[in-house]
């Protein structure tokens, strides 16, 4: 059995110190094989630069994950080519900088990753995400049988229905991006793994990460303003899903919510 640990979207400086803080101690005490951790807000809330990638990965990630932020640092282009491991979503088009998918070897055997990004609500237009998905599930499973999905969408029925899509061709679907986990950890008929969305790795007292005034202040007024990152107690929220190695079907999936004093 393998048990892998995700979390959901790092926000600013006190996910990552959150991240720094906890994510070893939790990864002894679970007994977490392999960690993947979505970074897409870790630089000040908008997008990872290559300096906060590093930072993720020595605090004990074994891949990072993004979302549509994953271009906001000027350095990520160039950075994504030069670290498999981190990951932006897989139906950007052909020619864009890095990979969504990337297969690991661990003491368990292989262990691969997939980013996908959807499309309701979400700009710019990316390529079909359920076509693209089920593509590059087929050239994963030909090296693993051990298949983990971060579906960064907006809306839970496109979560839902990747989930439902992928049933069976992959170990697990956890969705990412509105920042609030969801109480709907389940396995499929086909043994796949699925929560609607991880949550975040973000302070408690805000709104999705951010401080409550600054949010306020843009629906109360409509005017643009600037959204600090907000500070204070953190919980590293995602799920612990333990899988088959050799059949790559998911056996148990638990939330995760771990309060952390950055």
């Amino acid at each position: 059995m393998i048990r892998i640990l995700f979390l959901g979207d790092v926000v600013g400086e006190p996910g990552r110190k959150a991240l720094a803080k906890r994510l070893k101690s939790m990864q002894e005490e679970m007994a977490v094989d392999f960690t993947i951790v979505n970074g897409e807000n870790a630089a000040g809330g908008r997008g990872i630069s290559g300096k906060q990638c590093i930072e993720i990965l020595k605090a004990g990630a074994t891949v990072i994950t993004t979302g549509d932020h994953v271009w906001d640092q000027k350095d990520l282009p160039a950075y994504i080519e030069t670290e498999p491991r981190l990951l932006r979503p897989c139906n950007y088009p052909a020619g864009t900088p890095g990979s969504g998918v990337v297969v690991l070897d661990t003491a368990k055997g292989p262990v691969g990753v997939l980013n996908v990004r959807g499309l309701t609500f979400l700009n710019p237009p990316l390529d079909d995400p359920f076509r693209r998905a089920a593509d590059e599930v087929e050239t994963l499973r030909a090296k693993t049988r051990v298949v983990f999905v971060d579906f960064h969408a907006e809306t839970t029925s496109e979560k839902i229905a990747m989930g439902r899509y992928l049933d069976g061709r992959v170990s697990a679907v956890v969705g990412t991006h509105t920042h609030v986990q969801t109480a709907d950890e389940q396995i499929f008929p086909g043994g796949t793994a699925f929560l609607c969305d991880a949550g975040m790795c973000g302070a408690v007292d805000s709104i999705l990460g951010r401080t409550k005034e600054s949010i306020l202040r843009r629906f109360l007024t409509g005017m643009p303003t600037t959204l600090p990152v907000a500070n204070g107690l953190v919980h590293l929220c995602g799920a612990v899903v333990e899988i088959d190695e050799k059949s790559g079907r998911a056996t148990a999936i638990k939330r995760v919510s771990e309060p952390v004093d950055p």
